[in-house]
């Protein structure tokens, strides 16, 4: 499966016995093999139990030394977007398409063709040896479609590291053919006012017909100042208590669960 990769991603649900016990080895492996390899894992809900919680910490912690970078996802950050109705199922689905999504979003960053493309190299650039890194979507539509696309990544509720101090940046911005180079320019300098002023900023732009007058951005940040972009229990635990009037991610308001509250080669390897 992995031979001849030259990107390779393990998606993985922390705190059990497969995901954790196996993604490192699987990483370790992958990267041996010379691919750039890219872990998008969830934490467990604080409601798991400390136990839990603890053996997902573990993990990522041997995880986040054996691939080039690091995305992770607190699963209940799933708890600010979904209502108090929402089943065991629902919820577990929901996190499982979390994971499904950030590996997508990377991988179309290259698979897709656009009027400027980025290729593996730009990848490879801002994502390889990084550590930590940072994953968001966002769109917008109407006359400020693309501030509110920047603004809505940006403000992502699903993540645990701030885009702030930020010094490699890969934004990819999709719309329609009345896509202008000014909204590009827009959609930047949103970007630039948060991370690093000397970071390394790459661009891709893709014209997708059935997208007039709207606008999807996806950002991938890397190079942090600090913190090793996971959480603790102490902090999952804070995060159940928070109540919000946070807007629903636009990727995510086709799920259920969520339409409640609503207002080159590349190789996959899921556990959970």
């Amino acid at each position: 499966v992995l031979e001849g990769a030259d990107m390779v991603f393990i998606a993985a649900g922390m705190g059990g016995g497969t995901g954790t016990g196996a993604a490192p080895i699987v990483a370790e492996t992958a990267r041996e093999m010379g691919a750039l390899t890219v872990g998008v894992v969830t934490q467990p809900f604080a409601f798991e139990g400390r136990r839990r919680m603890k053996h997902a910490e573990e993990g990522i912690a041997r995880l986040k030394d054996k691939v080039d970078t690091l995305i992770t996802i607190p699963n209940d950050r799933l708890l600010i977007i979904c209502d108090e109705h929402v089943t065991m199922e629902a919820g577990f689905r929901m996190a499982d398409d979390i994971l499904r999504q950030g590996v997508q979003s990377i991988a179309e960053l290259v698979t897709v063709a656009g009027e400027i493309n980025l290729d593996f190299a730009d990848i490879k650039a801002v994502m390889s040896n990084a550590g930590p890194a940072w994953m968001a979507i966002g769109s917008g539509s109407g006359e400020n479609r693309a501030i509110e696309a920047a603004e809505e990544a940006i403000q992502s509720p699903l993540l645990d590291v701030s885009l702030e101090g930020a010094r490699g940046v890969i934004f990819n911005i999709t719309g329609g053919s009345d896509l202008t180079i000014n909204e590009v320019h827009q959609a930047s300098e949103v970007i630039s006012q948060v991370v690093d002023p000397e970071a390394n900023i790459i661009f891709g732009m893709v014209t997708d017909m059935k997208m007039e007058n709207e606008v999807k951005l996806t950002i991938i940040a890397t190079g942090f100042p600090a913190g090793d972009g996971s959480i603790n229990m102490a902090d999952a635990e804070a995060m159940t208590a928070e109540v919000g009037d946070l807007d629903i991610p636009p990727f995510l308001r086709h799920h259920p669960a969520a339409r409640r509250r609503v207002r080159g080669n590349v190789a996959a390897t899921g556990m959970d």
